[in-house]
């Protein structure tokens, strides 16, 4: 297991997209700063998408727009058509995702079409993002399990591994969606994955639905993953799943990584404060437990 654990921060995008109300962009701004400035180096800022399907993200290019541009941090764009990579590219985002669901049904409510012209679409967008000189990356949604269609056969996200990775993303990302994943699936997923496209970066995403996110983030890096998403306060889920609550949250993720002698180049005590900034923003707790509990004094080896 690799000591140091690359967080990429979605509590912009994934985190606030499923927000009752639309988020104040000067807030979305701050709240990017802050995160920045507790030494998040690559974030997930927004996404390119329908505003009238997910306003929340309506003021994508305004974002962008007012973020400092630095060589050491990574705005990641969400794109899920080309219509939206273009959009992505010249509002500047150094990195693009895209999102190709391993469940046809859910990828059908999710973003209009099959999963099969999904992954046409991000063929042609990888290649368009590699002539830009923009990073693209890729997310297997609903890897671990469907809202529609239940269990998701592993062999499915083996193959549709080997099909994105012919346009040579810098990574392949596994994602919990809707939160059904346990550590016993994902070890095994990410073994057959990684015999799929040996060499291969992965990267895991996990919600926190069924209370397992922080387990099965560690059953990951266990298994050799060393990039995890998380959100700040544990805020997020899909608009289009049912139940599909928030996404683990970056200040417990790092507690338990610092404790396990990890390292992430992030401030916890910065990331609990945005936490309870976040909150009095959005006017309500957030669902992370270091915003309630705080942090706790390293063992005495580590902070010496």
């Amino acid at each position: 297991m690799t000591r140091h654990i690359e967080i990429v921060e979605v509590g912009p995008r994934d985190g606030l997209q499923s927000e009752p109300g639309v988020f104040p962009t000067v807030a979305k701004i701050e709240l990017i700063n802050r995160l920045i400035a507790a030494g998040v180096r690559r974030l997930e800022v927004t996404s390119f998408v329908n505003p009238k399907r997910v306003p929340q993200m309506a003021d994508a290019e305004e974002v962008l727009a007012a973020l400092e541009r630095r060589p050491d941090v990574q705005y990641v764009g969400l794109v899920l058509n080309r219509r939206g990579f273009d959009r992505a590219a010249a509002a500047g985002c150094t990195e693009i995702g895209m999102a190709v669901v391993a469940s046809d049904t859910f990828n059908r409510r999710n973003q209009g079409v099959s999963t099969d012209e999904s992954v046409g679409a991000w063929l042609d967008i990888a290649a368009a993002a590699h002539a830009a000189g923009i990073r693209p990356q890729v997310t297997l949604s609903a890897a671990f399990g469907c809202p529609f269609e239940g269990e998701v056969p592993a062999e499915r996200v083996v193959e549709l591994a080997r099909r994105v990775a012919e346009a040579r993303p810098i990574e392949i990302a596994l994602a919990d969606t809707v939160g059904v994943g346990v550590p016993t699936q994902v070890t095994e997923l990410i073994g057959r994955v990684r015999e799929a496209v040996p060499g291969m970066p992965l990267r895991c995403h996990f919600h926190n639905t069924r209370n397992t996110g922080l387990a099965n983030a560690y059953a990951a890096i266990a298994a050799g993953v060393a990039t995890l998403d998380a959100s700040v306060g544990g805020i997020g889920g899909c608009p289009f799943a049912p139940a599909a609550t928030g996404n683990i949250p970056s200040e417990d993720l790092i507690y338990m990584l610092e404790r396990a002698g990890f390292d992430t180049g992030i401030s916890l005590d910065a990331m609990i404060e945005t936490g309870k900034w976040l909150e009095r923003q959005l006017g309500r707790p957030v669902p992370g437990m270091l915003v309630k509990a705080g942090g706790f004094p390293r063992p005495a080896a580590a902070a010496a």
